[in-house]
């Protein structure tokens, strides 16, 4: 045999050997993160600011419970601005 249909081989032989052990390593660490499905699974909810109407990820929002009800808001800014409406409202 040739050298080169040595390394032809020897890179099928390799990408063969990635397409069977590659699924079984992506099952293997989603177990390893808690993760029920590999397809990414949705990590977070949007909300909506009552201010500026911007989506933001739940995890991320800035909360304020007021009133006996839970807001979430994309900044501080809004928040305050939230605060100061509801105030004058009152």
């Amino acid at each position: 045999m040739t050298p080169l249909r040595l390394l032809i081989i020897g890179v099928l032989l390799y990408f063969l050997y990635r397409l069977l052990t590659g699924p079984r390593k992506r099952r293997q660490a989603f177990k390893e993160n808690g993760s029920s499905s590999p397809g990414g699974a949705v990590q977070d909810v949007l909300v909506e600011d009552p201010v500026c109407h911007t989506f933001v990820p739940k995890g991320q929002a800035v909360q304020l419970h007021h009133d006996k009800q839970m807001y979430y808001f994309c900044s501080d800014k809004c928040c305050e601005m939230f605060l100061k409406q509801k105030g004058a409202e009152e």
